[in-house]
């Protein structure tokens, strides 16, 4: 008998608790899974309002507001409401990410990859939360900051990547595209990467610091403007081409043409608000609106990997011979 078995048998509340547990991927496990996900788009967005508006040190110290305060203090004004309300939300994250890895506890075994993707959330926002502690203490280092939003966005693609396989089985995986269509959306996404990194370079070097007295990477803004464009055309060039290759196989891989359209949409609003920015001086909605953009991306281009090659139903023929 395992030690969690036994545990569960001497332990009439804790056997009760485990049979309470999702014995397959349920509505429990699914709205926490969206809320975890919405949860961490949101958290970009009021993270680029902490920065937009000047507030990057309305809580001075971490992880206490000040030195004396959990919470900041009315001297503190709207700058401390908004970075407090910020790591607040750090700490919704990390419950609903909680809550994730208990309910898929009971099925870690066939659902192996759920688990491993509720872990990874888990021990993600636990190591933000250190991250964006570090942010505060270097006065909002322009490279720290940076790494803090790039890895926000690997949480967002995470989750995504737990919304897709949920509601697919647990069995092994084959590919519904060809090679070169597989290929092609794995080069699409590496340039997408290109693309984040150089937008963040290019927000290092702007007027957005996150507070007045914080310093900037030192990177001509206007040079790098222009440089983030280059990947971002080549991104949707080579999302016209995927979108081509998934309508040559839109009968057998319907799911990949859809999001392969969700992905150009994306792209498009995305595209449209960057070069509204880009001639307005870069307004801070827009640009809170660009970051969020940039994440929904992110999802989205995970998902369609993922599509490229989902779990294959196992027939009523191998369930049986199973039996």
């Amino acid at each position: 008998m395992s030690a969690d078995t036994a545990s569960r048998t001497t332990s009439p509340s804790g056997n009760a608790f485990w049979r309470w547990l999702p014995d397959r991927v349920d509505a429990r496990i699914r709205v926490f899974a969206w809320l975890s996900f919405l949860a961490e788009v949101t958290i970009i967005g009021t993270g680029g309002a902490v920065r937009l508006t000047g507030s990057g040190l309305g809580c001075p110290t971490w992880p206490t507001c000040t030195a004396e305060s959990l919470v900041p203090t009315p001297e503190m004004g709207i700058h401390g409401v908004i970075e407090f309300g910020n790591r607040t939300l750090t700490g919704l994250v990390g419950i609903l990410a909680v809550v994730v890895l208990v309910l898929v506890l009971r099925i870690r075994r066939e659902r192996r990859d759920l688990f491993t993707l509720a872990a990874i959330v888990l021990g993600g926002v636990v190591a933000q939360a250190i991250v964006g502690g570090i942010t505060v203490l270097t006065g909002l280092n322009p490279f720290i900051v940076g790494f803090h939003y790039v890895a926000s966005l690997v949480l967002v693609g995470v989750t995504a990547a737990f919304l897709a396989r949920m509601g697919e089985p647990g069995g092994p995986r084959e590919p519904v595209v060809p090679r070169w269509h597989r290929i092609l959306a794995h080069t699409t996404s590496v340039v997408l990467l290109v693309t984040v990194v150089v937008g963040v370079l290019t927000t290092g070097a702007g007027p957005h610091s996150g507070d007045a007295d914080a310093g900037r990477n030192g990177f001509d803004v206007e040079i790098l403007e222009h440089v983030h464009a280059w990947p971002a055309y080549a991104l949707f060039a080579l999302t016209l081409a995927l979108l081509a290759g998934a309508w040559r196989v839109r009968r057998t891989a319907p799911r990949v043409l859809g999001w392969t359209i969700a992905l150009l949409v994306v792209e498009l609003v995305q595209i449209g608000v960057g070069l509204y920015q880009a001639r307005n001086g870069l307004p801070e909605l827009a640009v809170g609106i660009h970051m969020v953009l940039a994440a929904l991306l992110v999802a989205t281009m995970t998902v369609l990997l993922l599509r490229l090659t989902p779990a294959q139903t196992r027939t009523a023929d191998a369930r049986t011979a199973d039996a």
